[in-house]
């Protein structure tokens, strides 16, 4: 059963420093602005690394897919299961069903008490909304299409394990608003993803493939939020933004439009941004 903690234990630890590289990228952007770059389009240097960093979850996705085909995968399923049977450490409330939602709440908790997130909270209510959105759709869709019986034979709906997907969706969702703060609260939030999955194996609800599946979607989903928001945020507000100047002159809008801009610059061999504000 050591291989298992091992396992999972390696996925808290890639995301978080996975988290910590995409933090590194921003430690140069001077603090005035960095309100601006966390709702605003990225630079394509933080582009590149928040596209890659989708790598790590996508595999484990992959991971869980491949186990409908290749045998040896769903050899270790089963062996885990029966080392989770047999081994069986953990307690038989479903604690899981709590642990999961730990990490959103801690990280509203927690502004509530004064540690500011890296979005404003409607900022980060619509994009925790948007990422619960893109999850429940494809673990519906994926539920009801693999037709996977649970290990403990309930129902066919094994395939990817909800609760750890929730779970992970939540441990990202805090390790994006409050990782900048401190580097704990990324593995606060994965250490509660990581017991659900461990719980929902232990409990006989879920394979581990499901879980590994199950992880990877959670994280792509809230990643995907954080990268689809700002362009949706951007474009709403650019309407309104035109109706309110349809009145000005040519040369007026040209300069409201160009004093609110944030553009990536290139000199002398470094990357930077330029940033004009509203007169």
């Amino acid at each position: 059963m050591k291989k298992l903690f091992y396992l999972l234990f390696c996925l808290v630890t890639f995301e978080v420093q996975a988290q910590q590289s995409s933090d590194t990228t921003k430690k140069n952007i001077p603090d005035t602005l960095k309100k601006d770059l966390f709702t605003a389009p990225d630079t394509v240097q933080h582009l590149h690394s928040k596209f890659a960093s989708l790598i790590p979850p996508a595999a484990l996705v992959g991971y869980g897919i491949s186990s409908f085909y290749i045998k040896p995968l769903r050899g270790w399923d089963r062996y885990l299961y029966n080392q989770a049977a047999k081994h069986n450490i953990v307690t038989r409330s479903n604690l899981e069903n709590y642990f999961q939602y730990a990490p959103v709440i801690l990280t509203y908790g927690v502004n509530l008490v004064g540690v500011h997130g890296k979005n404003t909270f409607v900022d980060r209510t619509l994009i925790y909304t948007m990422s619960q959105g893109m999850m429940h759709i494809v673990l519906s869709t994926l539920k009801h299409s693999t037709h996977r019986l649970r290990p403990n034979q309930f129902n066919r709906l094994s395939f990817p394990s909800g609760h750890t997907s929730n779970a992970f969706l939540n441990a990202e969702f805090m390790s994006q608003e409050l990782s900048g703060n401190s580097i704990i609260y990324s593995v606060i939030g994965y250490s509660f993803a990581t017991t659900t999955g461990i719980f929902r194996i232990y409990h006989q609800d879920h394979w581990f493939s499901d879980v590994v599946a199950g992880a990877g979607f959670g994280i792509l989903s809230t990643k995907g939020a954080y990268l689809l928001y700002p362009y949706i945020r951007n474009a709403l507000f650019s309407d309104k933004k035109d109706k309110k100047n349809n009145g000005l002159p040519a040369e007026l809008k040209k300069k409201k439009y160009s004093n609110s801009m944030l553009l990536p610059s290139y000199q002398d061999g470094a990357l930077g941004l330029q940033f004009s504000m509203q007169l």
